[in-house]
């Protein structure tokens, strides 16, 4: 590690504006728990002055004992002919309670002229007052230069002189900020290279958006240029195209670049992280989501897997395994023998290609693919056909029989109603549950049944539910593929079904889904 780079976490401030995103005080305080528990330096947590949900948050987390993350208020410069120390968004930033705040100000003329109404002299006022204002008061001022490097396009002069404004009334770190989405990465390179050298005795950090996609780029480069700070969401999600993804930023910058984001002890703990965050947003983790995704190290291709084999670095630009993902062969009718026995060879190392089981393993796979099948999503169906070949996998439940009623109009905002009838080690048991559809209906009933046996399935649940026609030209009579996603918080597997009846198809998964975490455990 040659460089101390400094992670500041937005996800309870710009990722609170994404679309679909809504934080509970618990969950608010769940994501920060989980950013410390990484190592992350700083987590941004909104204005307490905005609503009293932030209030009410900010109350809760002077009772935390965090290990390692400073946690910041954010809030604006003072109003327009308004003393800070009479601004209500000044005053809350004191009274939240934090030693470290992010204060915003407008660096574009047109934005000062435009959106704030005031002239050139005033915005740099605001500014210097409101940081003088909360550095006397024995705060660490963040400056968010908003709209910089739009900004610093159109006037550098100008922009140049919010950020002194900002240095003469204390502020310890200047952040540049990519509001617009719209930077390339040689431009940051180029002004934040400016900036950085003008500003020696000042932390420099970088904020970027992603409207050009670019926001993980134009964190590097910011880096690469000078700044010792990089903002971002830890997931990416934010206001429009979302913000700079963390989990994309700290292993670029701390595998390949050597500088130190997080103590590296906790890299490995990176996907896990990810999942944490994602199922507090109630959000399912995008697969194919750089480095953390579930996709972000799978093999296909017949030759991809077969070089991977050979050399892991021939189609992977990381081990998976240092930041705590797994290298996948995904299985479907590209797949050679090689990949396939690489999966059985997860489960049973002893076994060689010779084996009679590879054959018959690789027979089913291709004959259920044939049917309609489909496995390169569904590891852990997989898991259990291997499983069944090779050894047979517990009895975990029988089922006698179910039975489930879909009607209108609702009873009490559900439109059905499920019951199964199933033994364990010959212990009859019967459950019935009301759903939000037959496939919830079901699914709760059979959780209901089993609960009382196998207790660690009160933590698992459905995250995503996928289903695909597999012949559109049978119409109503098609066979549908589904697919379940589940987790226990920890674990994310997905598990198939085949059948023309979705209810059916959908209690494979279900099945497949209960029996991979109870083997697991």
């Amino acid at each position: 590690m040659n460089k101390k780079v400094y992670i500041f976490d937005t996800t309870l401030r710009d990722g609170a504006q994404a679309e679909g995103i809504s934080f509970s005080t618990q969950d608010r305080l769940d994501i920060l728990t989980a950013l410390d528990e990484l190592g992350i330096d700083f987590v941004e947590a909104g204005n307490p002055a905005s609503n009293p949900k932030e209030a009410e948050f900010f109350e809760h987390a002077k009772n935390l004992k965090l290990k390692s993350t400073k946690l910041v208020a954010f809030g604006n410069t003072r109003r327009k002919g308004v003393s800070p120390r009479e601004d209500t968004s000044c005053l809350s930033l004191l009274d939240a309670g934090t030693l470290y705040v992010s204060v915003v100000g407008k660096c574009h003329t047109g934005q000062v002229r435009d959106i704030l109404g005031v002239t050139q002299e005033e915005n740099l006022a605001m500014i210097e007052d409101t940081c003088r204002f909360l550095t006397d008061n024995g705060k660490k001022v963040i400056f968010d230069a908003e709209h910089f490097y739009d900004g610093y396009k159109s006037d550098p002069v100008y922009a140049v002189d919010a950020l002194r404004a900002a240095a003469r009334g204390g502020a310890f770190c200047l952040c540049l900020c990519d509001t617009n989405g719209g930077a390339f990465p040689s431009e940051i390179f180029e002004i934040t290279g400016k900036i950085s050298a003008e500003f020696k005795d000042l932390s420099i950090g970088i904020h970027a958006h992603n409207d050009g996609d670019m926001a993980t780029a134009n964190a590097v480069s910011g880096v690469r240029a000078g700044a010792t700070q990089v903002q971002g969401t830890f997931l990416g999600f934010g206001e429009r195209t979302g913000n700079t993804a963390l989990t994309s930023v700290i292993p670029n910058l701390q595998l390949k670049l050597g500088f130190e984001c997080i103590p590296p002890e906790n890299m490995q703990n990176l996907v896990s992280a990810a999942i944490s965050i994602a199922e507090t947003a109630n959000i399912s983790l995008r697969k194919n989501l750089p480095f953390v995704g579930r996709s972000a190290f799978a093999h296909k291709a017949g030759m991809h897997a077969d070089a991977v084999l050979k050399s892991a670095g021939s189609f992977e630009h990381i081990n998976p395994d240092l930041i705590g993902n797994k290298r996948r062969f995904l299985v479907s009718e590209m797949s050679g023998k090689a990949a396939i026995l690489r999966k059985i060879n997860k489960y049973y190392p002893d076994i060689d290609k010779d084996s009679p089981a590879v054959e018959k393993i690789v027979g089913i796979i291709k004959d259920k693919e044939h049917n309609g099948y489909q496995y390169e999503g569904a590891d852990a169906s997989l898991e259990l056909t291997i499983r069944k070949v090779v050894e047979g996998v517990p009895s975990f439940f029988d089922l006698i029989s179910y039975k489930v009623l879909d009607e209108l109009p609702y009873d009490n905002n559900h439109s059905a109603t499920a019951t199964i009838k199933l033994t364990v080690n010959g212990v009859l048991k019967i459950a019935a549950s009301d759903g939000e559809g037959p496939v919830n209906a079901l699914d709760k009933a059979l959780r209901e049944a089993l609960s009382d046996f196998y207790p660690k399935l009160t933590k698992v649940h459905l995250i995503d539910y996928k289903v695909r026609v597999i012949e559109p030209k049978d119409a109503t009579a098609a066979q549908v593929r589904v697919l379940i996603t589940s987790t226990d918080g920890s674990e994310v597997w997905t598990t198939v079904g085949l059948s023309q009846d979705i209810i059916e198809a959908s209690f494979t998964a279900l099945t497949d889904s209960i029996e991979h975490i109870l083997i697991k455990k």
